[in-house]
């Protein structure tokens, strides 16, 4: 059956996930103390405020919008376990150790976050799916043999899978450029806006104040920092900067390390059958495609960011475009042909925050003491952010940067132009 395009139409509107989660609501009376202060209502900013709190403190998380409203309540909803490039690449970029340490900070992740599900009893559809990179030529093949021997001597497991294999795994006919793949049965797969909410419940049960407030300027004064808000003026003693993309406008330093980078996506209606089990990548395009299918049925895809005009770079707008919508529109169909009667429901955009070497930014901001900062996630903030978070509550809780956080410095070499 022929694809046919639908009419598209620039949209800011919320995502499939924000649409399908209810948050916790969000007190708009600042205080004017506070010893810990954390900006940011995403994934890392959630997730260190949980930490924090189950260690005895009261952070007080800051959000300006909603809860989930940023790149967290945006993208595919993937956990994975591995880097935004390629293991290989980072090897040479960063060292055999380095890129080693980073990729097991993924996997200690996903240990991070089945546990606190469990423990806090998260209603936030959380599975271990594994995760299937397809291929679609030999060459494409060629790559996801040498990632999988790169990894040998780590903890990912990967399986390389024929074309056969493949169409075990999913429940539609392949189109003819799939040629083989690759399975990490460790991969996971969240409604990532849920599990905001949820951590955020649990935040909450422990100590944590969630508040709504926008931050416009962060000053050290002595041994306070001072917080100049929407809602007034805060003192803290600890501040953490959670905000992604949008760190350079209240941290100069981070301004020239954190590139902004829109990501699009589109949700299909919900299908009785199911497809796909697993989170599936494919480099459909040179920017590479994402989906999964919900618990409901939705599938739910991303990417193609290479048919934008310089594929989205320092775009902030969450707007959708009509290049990117109809490439992302035609994924699915041309890979999957019995496939091509899906309905679009829900079309996004989001602000992703890149580095220059592919690896996030945490660290305290030079010359502002008390202040840390963690952004530039490269797509992959959940496959971070409950780690990252983590190590930012214990680097608070000990009065010094927890060493795991070392190949993540703003100054590390990689970064410098």
């Amino acid at each position: 059956m022929q694809h046919t395009p639908h009419i598209h139409h620039a949209t800011t509107s919320k995502s499939y996930w924000q649409q399908t989660a209810q948050g916790p609501l969000l007190e708009t009376q600042l205080p004017h103390e506070a010893d810990i202060v954390v900006v940011g209502g995403g994934i890392v900013g959630v997730a260190t405020s949980y930490w924090l709190a189950k260690a005895g403190h009261s952070p007080l998380l800051l959000e300006r919008s909603y809860l989930a409203s940023g790149a967290t309540g945006r993208n595919g909803g993937i956990v994975a376990i591995g880097l935004a490039e390629g293991y290989p690449s980072a090897i040479k970029r960063h060292g055999a150790q380095a890129a080693r340490a980073i990729l097991n900070m993924t996997l200690e992740n996903r240990s991070l976050l089945r546990q606190v599900i469990q423990e806090e009893q998260l209603d936030c559809q959380y599975r271990e799916t594994g995760h299937i990179g397809l291929a679609l030529s030999e060459a494409q093949m060629d790559t996801l043999k040498n990632a999988a021997s790169a990894k040998e001597e780590s903890e990912v497991i990967t399986h390389l899978l024929t074309r056969q294999e493949v169409q075990e795994h999913i429940c539609t006919r392949l189109g003819p450029q799939i040629t083989g793949g690759v399975l990490w049965p460790q991969g996971g797969l969240v409604h990532s806006a849920r599990l905001v909410h949820e951590l955020a419940r649990a935040a909450q049960q422990h100590g944590a104040c969630l508040h709504q407030g926008t931050v416009t300027h962060i000053t050290p004064q002595g041994q306070k920092i001072t917080l100049q808000t929407t809602g007034g003026v805060i003192h803290a003693r600890h501040v953490i900067v959670a905000t992604n993309a949008w760190m350079g406008d209240l941290l100069p330093s981070f301004r020239t390390a954190i590139t902004p980078i829109r990501g699009q996506m589109i949700a299909y209606e919900p299908i009785t059958e199911r497809i796909f089990d697993a989170g599936i990548f494919a480099a459909y395009t040179q920017t590479e495609e994402y989906w999964q299918q919900t618990l409901d049925g939705s599938i739910v895809i991303g990417g193609c960011r290479a048919a934008a005009p310089d594929r989205d770079v320092n775009i902030r707008e969450q707007i959708t475009s009509m290049e990117v919508q109809q490439a992302l529109e035609g994924v699915i169909p041309t890979l999957f042909p019995d496939l091509s009667h899906l309905r679009i429901k829900h079309r996004w955009g989001g602000i992703m925050a890149f580095t220059r070497d592919y690896i996030p930014i945490v660290d305290e901001v030079p010359n502002m003491p008390g202040v840390w900062a963690a952004g530039g996630f490269n797509g992959h903030g959940m496959p971070f952010g409950m780690r990252v978070g983590q190590l930012l509550a214990a680097t608070i809780e000990r009065g010094r940067a927890d060493p795991t956080l070392a190949p993540l410095s703003l100054t590390r070499a990689t970064l410098q132009v």
